[in-house]
């Protein structure tokens, strides 16, 4: 299990992933992010530094159950 406090999870079946941040003692479910332009801005709203630099770096996000930056389904 990671400690990245945010994780991005898997892909739902209608497309789309849904981002949470583990912040003061618990989850906090952020949205669903549709794209990474998507994902920059929930982070950006959750006060995370960088925003742009953070969905790579893996101290900062756990992509789960898939590949990073994939959105849509198959």
């Amino acid at each position: 299990m990671s400690s990245a406090p945010v994780v991005v999870h898997r892909l739902s079946i209608s497309g789309g992933r849904r981002v949470s941040v583990h912040r003061h003692g618990r989850d906090e479910i952020l949205g669903t992010a549709y794209s990474d332009h998507d994902l920059v801005v929930f982070l950006e709203a959750a006060g995370i530094p960088d925003p742009e630099v953070v969905p790579d770096d893996p101290h900062w996000v756990e992509w789960r159950d898939g590949p990073a930056h994939e959105w849509s389904a198959a």
